[in-house]
């Protein structure tokens, strides 16, 4: 059973740089500005040989009932549940606060292991800081820069006391054997959208409880969270992501830096879902997104989300549907579901539509189907002549699925037309029932047999 800690604190004493280090890669954001960190975030840590699971929270900090600072405490307090040890932080530099006194004392009345962190210690001016810390009476602090990676193998042999005795080597062995199979690995979806869409919403809904925060005002998530959900003895980790802005409107650095990561979670997922409003439905920047989606190559579907706001109209969802596929042809027949986050309304419909967008995604059409397919498409629709001469196509062979994707052979490459390119996809996409996944075919010149001979000399 994994062993798991808990990064606590006040607000800026570098929680998040911490976390990062032990995880081996930028997962949190980092930022000079207190209260980057929300939501709370999970990694796997590695520390020499150790491996356990982190988890980022947000700066211990009071505010008022309901407030988002309070239930950003909540969410902190959740993760202190959850974890077997605590990792308080101070900043060394800054020495003892009033808040830090405090919220040692909140760390003791959790009655699990703490380590006392003194971070920032690089130099002379953190040794009395750290020396303060004594006072907080929860042992001797480990000295670290967490920036610069020092003092890791102090905070390596306090980990490694508190830490259970690894698995005997026959046991990992027999876990080994009853692994599970790589096909049943979790299905990787990000959901990403404009500010205020409601992606948190939709997914604590998926959930069951409040793992995530929500609020009116936009902008309240800022990293990229991972959550596992569970879905008819299917496994998915979900990504909720910052809400995507037009470039030209996102002028504060730590902004910069959430969309930065939403635009990463995008990259590394396998299905997205694009959470537009029902009440502005397909506005420029949903467009954008949803463009930047099919450029990356990952599989769509379109959650119309607050639908709970609409009044109901026989036709309604087949309007929906029409619509998208006038604004996005380039990824004609996605799924579109009508959801609401709140209510919980099109959660089934939806997570269906994310398995089936996976599935398509996935697909591999048989070489003997696809070139039936390619001749009749041919036969029907010839290449047009460039230049006063005729193209020739040759064949075509899928090379990858993930998205489909496929090489087709033929003469001038450079001269075949997008118009017919875009044909030649659309009748992929009809004959082997590919909607809404992104298609590429990409051209290859057959070698030429006879290039390498030299005319004679007349």
């Amino acid at each position: 059973m994994s062993f798991t800690i808990a990064i606590i604190g006040r607000p800026n004493v570098g929680k998040s740089t911490l976390f990062n280090r032990l995880v081996g890669q930028k997962l949190a954001l980092v930022d000079h500005e207190p209260g980057v960190t929300r939501d709370r975030r999970e990694g796997e840590a590695r520390l020499g040989d150790l491996e356990f699971t982190v988890i980022d929270t947000a700066g211990l900090d009071e505010g008022a009932r309901g407030s988002l600072t309070a239930r950003m405490q909540e969410q902190t307090e959740t993760a202190i549940a959850l974890a077997d040890a605590l990792m308080f932080v101070i900043d060394a530099r800054a020495g003892l606060t009033p808040n830090d006194r405090a919220f040692a004392d909140f760390a003791r009345r959790a009655d699990k292991p703490v380590i006392l962190v003194a971070n920032k210690a690089e130099g002379k001016h953190g040794e009395v800081g750290a020396m303060e810390s004594y006072a907080l009476g929860l042992g001797d602090p480990i000295e670290v820069s967490a920036e610069h990676g020092e003092g890791l193998s102090d905070l390596y042999d306090a980990v490694r006391a508190l830490m259970p005795e690894p698995i005997d080597e026959e046991d990992q062995a027999s876990d080994d054997d009853t692994a599970e199979d790589f096909s049943k690995r979790p299905i990787r979806v990000a959901i990403v959208g404009r500010p205020n869409a409601g992606k948190s919403t939709l997914i604590n809904h998926l959930l069951g409880e409040e793992r995530l925060l929500t609020s009116p005002e936009a902008g309240t998530t800022r990293d990229s969270i991972s959550v596992d959900i569970k879905w008819k003895d299917r496994d998915f980790r979900v990504f909720d992501t910052a809400g995507l802005r037009r470039r030209a409107r996102i002028e504060e650095k730590l902004e910069k830096l959430s969309v930065a990561d939403a635009l990463r979670a995008v990259r590394f997922a396998e299905v997205v879902v694009l959470v537009i409003d029902a009440q502005n439905k397909f506005e420029e920047q949903d467009l954008r997104i949803a463009d930047l989606i099919e450029r990356e190559g990952r599989a769509l579907v379109i959650a119309v989300n607050k639908w709970d706001l609409m009044a109901a109209k026989p036709g309604q969802i087949s309007a929906l549907r029409t619509e998208a596929d006038h604004w996005l042809p380039q990824v004609k027949g996605m799924p579109v579901v009508a959801v609401s986050g709140l209510m919980g309304e099109g959660i089934d419909r939806l997570m269906s539509a994310i398995e089936q967008a996976y599935a398509v995604w996935n697909k591999r059409v048989p070489t003997a189907a696809l070139n039936r397919w390619f001749e009749q498409a041919v036969g029907a629709n010839p290449p047009p002549a460039v230049a006063g001469r005729r193209l020739k196509l040759n064949y075509i062979t899928q090379t990858k699925a993930r998205p489909p994707s496929f090489v087709l052979f033929c003469s001038r490459a450079d001269a075949v037309p997008q118009s017919y390119l875009r044909y030649l996809i659309n009748s992929l996409r009809e004959a082997f029932d590919l909607p809404g996944t992104p298609v590429r075919i990409t051209l290859r010149e057959k070698a030429n047999p006879f290039a390498h001979k030299r005319k004679r000399p007349s």
